[in-house]
């Protein structure tokens, strides 16, 4: 098998759309994550996988804590400047939650502080302790075959 072909069958598995974010002497760094998912409830565990040469790597797996935000089908824009896809026409505004920089209007967010990391191949799977929750109403931005998706 090849890497394109894995890539192109990983595609076929719709996934919600999040932007982990971190605060390091009060700048605050992000990136976009599609690989992302619910671990544990007993306790509240979450998990990120954060490729190597990522340029956030360094900063995940040294924070001690950190938030996700799960984003809305209007928020394709924040995907694609966390993801270095974009750049933002303006400053980006971010609320709080637990002490951690969240994305505004965002369909739910999570803070953590880190639980465990885990290296997998090219990947450390970062696991982090659910500290705080918010939940807001709306519809999820998903990835489907390489493209945004919106439900219909």
């Amino acid at each position: 098998m090849d890497h394109r072909k894995f890539r192109d069958a990983m595609g076929r598995f719709a996934t919600g759309i999040t932007v982990v974010l971190t605060e390091i002497d009060g700048d605050i760094h992000g990136m976009t994550v599609n690989a992302f998912m619910s671990v544990s409830l007993e306790p509240m565990l979450v998990l990120v996988s954060i490729d190597e040469k990522a340029s956030m790597y360094e900063k995940l797996v040294n924070a001690d804590q950190f938030s996700i935000s799960f984003l809305k089908e209007d928020q394709q824009d924040y995907s694609m400047i966390f993801a270095n896809q974009k750049q933002s026409d303006q400053p980006i505004d971010f609320n709080r939650l637990a002490g951690q920089p969240i994305l505004k209007e965002s369909l739910g967010a999570i803070a953590c502080k880190k639980y465990e990391l885990k290296q997998a191949g090219d990947h450390m799977l970062v696991i982090g302790e659910v500290t705080d929750i918010q939940i807001n109403e709306g519809k999820p931005l998903l990835y489907f075959e390489g493209k945004y998706r919106k439900l219909s």
